[in-house]
């Protein structure tokens, strides 16, 4: 088994129970053995959803089923790891009904209201009838409670269960936000890099969580980069209850909704970030700001740039204060920036300005920076107003090491 990640969290945090949720883990032996590797969560009547997928065009068939039923009211939630049910053709489709169909059955629902994600290696036929055998049991004994198990069970290269948990004020109620997820590796922003599952007790319409949804993933799950590798599975996906009562919120301008805004947004960074902590063979945790581009979006690019440059990463890996290796990212970006007013920062440490080396730079000062499990890395490109900040870590032999063996 992998080595838990050095920049892991302390431990899997107590995620309370939500009125309209019970879900639950077990082993299928889809491809692992002696662990769980299926997730089922089921939803209360009225409960709401919203989604955010991969933009890749080889999506998986889950992928494929959910755009199709989106539009629906849902119930039902099956997850599976070590198979991604990707690039497998009609069959792979096949399976993806047979899958809904047989958790229609359970939870006594139609096909279409059940949510599917798959994640593992590509073009493999899904063992669909293991997966179909084992949801009955697991039906059985879902409760409210099982988060952590839940969060085990979709984990593939990943060495820690991700799960976050927030609260806020919404009309005068008390409501809570879960979710879990998962990614380790194949992680690049292009909608939502890996599978998140975000789960709420608030009182949304669809329109309304799809809009606070979409607007959340902008600023988190598409502000992370692990290797620069868009998933063909990338899926998250929002479900609100409405257990916590109150009035529905049925417009996304509502001012009810702006401490609910901020915990979905706090939730889902912390989820987001927590991939990045997982990178596979990661070493260090790296954040990346970018400020002074000619706007918002120039600065986004500027700033994967950095995070995606493997001479960066591997840079940062060694602790080597190489900064010209940033000038160089700034510079491939294409984005507009002005050379003689770029300043370049590692951590607190100015190493560049006025087009040349800081006079008052000290690599020993840069070094030391670099040498902590947390690293700040700054551009100021002097043409604008315009900044983003996206994290990534380094790159490191283990990264060669875990995929080299990844089918294995």
């Amino acid at each position: 088994m992998t080595a838990l990640s050095p920049l892991a969290p302390a431990g899997f945090p107590a995620l309370p129970a939500l009125a309209g949720v019970r879900l639950g883990a077990t082993a299928a032996g889809l491809k692992y053995h002696g662990r769980d590797d299926v997730m089922m969560a089921v939803l209360a009547p009225g409960t709401t959803l919203a989604g955010l997928f991969t933009r890749s065009s080889m999506p998986s068939a889950p992928v494929q089923w959910c755009r199709q039923v989106m539009a629906g009211s849902v119930r039902a939630l099956v997850v599976n790891a070590g198979n991604a049910n990707a690039f497998t053709g009609a069959k792979g489709l096949a399976a993806a009904r047979s899958t809904a169909e047989a958790a229609a059955g359970l939870v006594g629902c139609a096909p279409g209201e059940v949510m599917l994600a798959s994640t593992g290696v590509i073009g493999e036929p899904l063992p669909v009838d293991g997966l179909v055998g084992a949801l009955p049991a697991l039906f059985a004994r879902l409760t409210a409670d099982d988060w952590e198990a839940a969060a085990q069970a979709i984990r593939t290269t990943d060495t820690f269960a991700k799960g976050a948990t927030r609260s806020a004020q919404l009309g005068g109620v008390t409501v809570r936000l879960n979710g879990i997820a998962k990614g380790s590796g194949m992680i690049q922003p292009d909608m939502a890099t890996m599978l998140a599952f975000i789960f709420t007790d608030a009182p949304l319409s669809a329109p309304v969580l799809q809009a606070l949804l979409s607007a959340a993933g902008e600023r988190s799950f598409n502000a992370i980069t692990v290797d620069s590798d868009t998933s063909t599975s990338d899926t998250v996906l929002a479900f609100a209850t409405g257990g916590a009562g109150g009035e529905q919120i049925t417009a996304a301008d509502d001012g009810r909704l702006d401490d609910f805004r901020q915990a979905l947004g706090a939730l889902t960074i912390d989820l987001a970030q927590q991939v990045v902590r997982d990178g596979e063979g990661a070493s260090k945790f790296i954040t990346v700001r970018v400020c002074g581009a000619a706007d918002d979006a120039s600065a986004k690019r500027v700033a994967l740039a950095i995070a995606n440059s493997p001479l960066v990463k591997t840079t940062i890996a060694g602790e080597d204060a190489n900064w010209g290796r940033l000038v160089m990212a700034v510079g491939k970006s294409g984005e507009p920036a002005d050379q003689d007013r770029t300043a370049i920062y590692i951590g607190d440490e100015q190493a560049a300005a006025g087009g040349r080396r800081a006079p008052d730079y000290s690599e020993s000062r840069a070094h030391e920076h670099l040498k902590g499990r947390e690293v700040r890395l700054t551009a100021d490109l002097g043409v604008g107003a315009g900044e983003a900040t996206v994290w990534t870590c380094d790159l490191t032999h283990d990264y060669i090491t875990i995929n080299a063996d990844y089918r294995s």
